[in-house]
């Protein structure tokens, strides 16, 4: 993927449909620092971070971005999210001088790939990395969306949710409900580096990641797979061993076409011993005569 689009031009989208929370209150800095894997003293109001909140087995409960504004953190998450986080959140607070209001209908939010930070007339700007290009955050009143959407689409590509998705496969970056589910940890899904900072303070689910830290093994990956013989591959395929034994090696979690590679590539997660590059799997469907034949491959695809 080029800077921002297949045209080279930078771009944006709409995300106006996530899910977000708003938390306020004089313990909000320690409460929230305590639920998530990254060290919230990087979120400025000028920079968001990326973060895993977990359960205590190191599991995911979700996965966020949290940016500041004024005395308060929004928090932005999938759609699906938008009842359980909030629920997941508030079982925490105890004692806690915390307040965790819904506030997805009150912002519009855009995200913009470009190398230099755009300047709407309306809104709040944080640099964010969301894809594997920096990019930035445009938090608005959703009065102003159709303005603020007309405004970027004068300097930069709309690219629409279906564009979007085969953007994010193709970087290999996972997504709640496809790579991201509470069967997950953080690791297996090369989040890592992006949302876990070993040298912050305790939070839930951390003695889990420290331990898989130290072990440095994993029992599974998310990994790159390309269809051999350009069958197209699907989620919830399984993933086999190519052998007598047919031992099963994983599963398939998103797929779609690579219009450069001129190939079917899909995402999925493989299991220790089988997830080196260049490992030749076969793939099969439920309701499948034949096995599609796959190789491993390293993210992301370009």
């Amino acid at each position: 993927m080029t800077q921002g689009s297949e045209t080279g031009r930078a771009c944006f989208l709409d995300l106006s449909t996530r899910a977000k929370l708003r938390i306020t209150g004089t313990d909000r800095f320690r409460f929230l620092n305590g639920q998530i894997t990254n060290d919230l003293r990087n979120a400025s109001e000028t920079a968001a971070i990326e973060a895993c909140v977990l359960n205590a087995k190191g599991k995911l409960d979700a996965h966020i971005f949290i940016a500041v504004v004024g005395e308060s953190f929004l928090i932005d998450a999938e759609p699906d999210l938008r009842e359980t986080l909030r629920a997941r959140l508030e079982r925490y607070v105890i004692a806690d001088d915390v307040q965790i209001e819904d506030a997805t209908d009150e912002f519009s939010l855009f995200h913009v790939l470009a190398e230099a930070s755009p300047q709407p007339e309306h809104g709040s700007i944080f640099s964010v990395q969301r894809f594997a290009t920096p990019g930035y955050d445009i938090w608005s009143d959703p009065a102003r969306h159709d303005a603020v959407h007309d405004e970027l689409a004068s300097g930069f590509l709309f690219v629409d949710s279906a564009a979007a998705e085969v953007m994010r496969i193709e970087q290999g970056m996972p997504r709640w409900g496809r790579e991201l589910t509470a069967n997950i940890i953080p690791i297996e899904a090369n989040l890592e580096e992006r949302t876990i900072d070993y040298e912050k303070g305790c939070y839930i689910g951390q003695e889990v990641i420290s331990r898989m830290k130290m072990s440095g093994q994993t029992n599974k990956r998310l990994c790159g797979l390309i269809s051999l013989n350009d069958t197209r591959l699907q989620p919830g395929m399984k993933l086999l061993a190519p052998s007598a034994s047919g031992k099963e090696a994983g599963w398939i979690t998103s797929a779609t076409r690579n219009e450069r590679l001129d190939k079917e590539i899909a995402l999925g997660y493989v299991k220790r011993g089988f997830n080196n590059p260049a490992t030749k799997l076969d793939a099969l469907s439920p309701d499948a005569a034949e096995a599609i034949p796959v190789e491993v491959v390293s993210l992301p695809f370009l």
